[in-house]
């Protein structure tokens, strides 16, 4: 779930942190610069594992800053494909259910990934499992929010959400924002036995 991930960066140290120990002033930046943020095609950066290298400093004509090449381990939150996870039912909706790890919520279950026979119940907003019994009824297991479920990961998408500067003005105002994109999410599925809320095989 979680790994170390090599990253060359070019870190900008603001005048005022320049009479710091360098590799102080450096880790205290890059934690504040990538810690709980995604990096694209790496993942969800946790913090500063450590540094490696510390390169040349450079100072820019009109920036009182220093800006240093660096070499450093990040701790990255980034599940393995196939990798089996516990997490919280956040919500539910026709498009599937939506899972949080509590640090990470932007998982989901499309509703072909949930156990077979379901359906999803208009009146409380919950997706339902239609258990087949032995006698040949179905016994309907909710998929309640705030309920702990386990899923397996079976994809992942990184989108670039960075501004984009259109260098003509004119198409400016057709564009489409990026605020509803996710940076990096995750696919799941609990279509198989032992997966599902946990309350479901504990019983």
């Amino acid at each position: 779930m979680f790994v170390l991930s090599e990253v060359k960066s070019l870190i900008r140290l603001p005048a005022l942190q320049l009479n710091r120990p360098l590799p102080e002033a450096l880790s205290e930046e890059i934690n504040r610069k990538l810690s709980n943020k995604v990096v694209l095609n790496v993942g969800l950066a946790v913090c500063l594992f450590d540094i490696l290298e510390i390169g040349e400093s450079f100072l820019f004509p009109g920036d009182e800053a220093s800006h240093t090449r660096v070499v450093f381990r990040i701790l990255v939150f980034r599940p393995f494909m196939e990798e089996v996870l516990n997490g919280k039912i956040k919500s539910c909706s026709k498009d599937g259910v939506q899972v949080s790890l509590g640090f990470f919520e932007d998982i989901w279950i499309p509703p072909e990934s949930l156990q077979h026979p379901y359906r999803f119940d208009e009146a409380d907003q919950v997706w339902v499992w239609e258990y087949p019994t032995e006698d040949g009824e179905k016994h309907d297991l909710f998929m309640d929010t705030g309920e702990e479920i386990r899923f397996r990961v079976t994809a992942e998408s990184f989108i670039d959400t960075s501004p984009n500067v259109d260098p003509n003005p004119e198409s400016r105002s057709t564009q489409q924002p990026d605020s509803d994109k996710l940076p990096y999410s995750i696919t799941a599925s609990v279509n198989e036995p032992g997966l599902g809320l946990l309350s479901w095989w504990n019983t």
